[in-house]
């Protein structure tokens, strides 16, 4: 009976019919920062921009070979695994019929067209992905299809082992490896692949902080479902971690899993971009945005950061620039209250600092007692002028609210 390392191993030499590996690349920039050797294994270079492509077309492979005859594959999904399943069915020549929810962005929805070509139909349903997947399974027994499940699949997992299966060609195994987590599939192959081939090599997981499932699952032995998830690292924004990939991670210790606060992942998506111009999508970002916390641990050693995926919208640029400034605290948003008299406003703007500058004002009310309320957003270079500033404003007897890290209030009022 062949082992889950040698099935890895000959589902990624199966890969090179439809792409080459994907690029290991040494990062002088956080190699330097961190005084360690970290490499990035560059599935966000992948012909998708992100390693599903890997499990989508191990499964479809092996659903193939054992029976040649199904032409019809389907599966639910408003990001990278819809984009892997169109590649494959179109690589294969078989039909795929993509079940995607109807809020999804239409740049999503043309680039998994642009991949699967005439060999794939999208349709648009449910305004939640829990509604579209319910819908494309029920579809799916009807029509006699066989449904890609985006990671809770044997052959899924497989697949997704084909990273590690590459970095271990180029080099001798790492210290540690760091792997970003969902729903598991990705983490439990490299998991599974690396304890039959380097079974010494660290592993460190990490998920976004609002979606910590895999936190869940370790703490209460068995896959739990969230009650609430933050949508925004949506490549892993995942509310329950499957089971078939909690099974190769139930005997992870606590500690080895991280979470990542999706402001500090804006940090990071923008470094870089700006430093080192890698596109990152969010979930993509996650390996890299844990490096500082994982500083004394990988000092002297050598790293690997699965940079998972590169689909990124640059129309969320403004919002990912937006939160990364208020997570290193160098943008607030205050309510502030105005007298309603002359020079008011300027006495206001005199105490500002030769760093601080307002990127919004709004005025939103007049009360009963001549004062009035203004939103103000101010930016500046350092977090410490934010202390200096409001303390000039209460010697003043301004009175004022920082609204800033009030999420309810933040999200009716910005």
């Amino acid at each position: 009976m062949t082992t889950f390392a040698e099935n890895a191993r000959a589902a990624a030499a199966q890969m090179r019919s439809l792409f080459p590996p994907t690029p290991l690349q040494r990062n002088d920039h956080l190699s330097e920062r961190f005084g360690a050797d970290i490499f990035l294994k560059r599935e966000d270079l992948a012909p998708v921009r992100s390693y599903k492509l890997r499990g989508a077309f191990n499964a479809m492979r092996k659903v193939l070979a054992a029976s040649p005859n199904q032409a019809l594959f389907v599966c639910a999904s408003a990001g990278n695994h819809a984009q892997g399943v169109a590649f494959v069915c179109r690589h294969f020549g078989v039909k795929g019929v993509i079940f995607m929810p109807v809020t999804t962005p239409q740049q999503k929805i043309q680039k998994t067209r642009i991949f699967g070509g005439d060999a794939i139909e999208i349709r648009l349903t449910g305004d939640y992905f829990d509604d579209t997947l319910a819908t494309a399974q029920d579809w799916c027994r009807a029509e006699g299809g066989h449904f890609l499940a985006p990671f809770d699949d044997a052959d899924v997992i497989e697949g997704q082992a084909s990273v590690m299966v590459e970095v271990l060609d180029e080099i001798e195994a790492p210290d540690m490896v760091i792997l970003p987590v969902g729903g598991g599939g990705l983490a439990a192959g490299v998991t599974r692949y690396l304890s039959q081939t380097a079974p010494l090599v660290g592993l460190r997981y990490v998920e976004p902080e609002g979606g910590a499932s895999l936190t869940a699952a370790v703490a209460s032995g068995a896959p739990i479902k969230l009650d609430h998830v933050n949508s925004f690292v949506d490549g892993a924004a995942v509310a329950r971690i499957g089971g078939l990939p909690f099974e190769a991670l139930s005997h992870v210790a606590p500690a080895d899993v991280l979470r990542a606060p999706e402001d500090r992942i804006c940090t990071t998506i923008l470094e870089m971009l700006n430093v080192e111009g890698i596109v990152l999508e969010p979930a993509g970002a996650l390996s890299i945005d844990v490096l500082p916390d994982l500083a004394n641990q990988i000092r002297g050693r050598r790293v690997v950061c699965v940079t998972s995926g590169g689909n990124f919208d640059f129309e969320r640029l403004p919002e990912v620039k937006e939160r990364a400034q208020r997570y290193l605290g160098v943008k607030k948003y205050i309510i502030l209250r105005l007298p309603q008299r002359p020079g008011a406003l300027r006495d206001f703007l005199d105490l500002l600092g030769p760093e601080d500058d307002i990127a919004r004002f709004e005025y939103m009310k007049k009360s009963a007692r001549n004062f009035g309320s203004v939103l103000l957003g101010i930016e500046t270079s350092r977090a410490a002028n934010f202390t200096a500033l409001f303390a000039r404003l209460e010697a003043q007897g301004f009175i004022y609210n920082d609204i800033t890290s009030d999420e309810t209030l933040a999200e009716f009022v910005i």
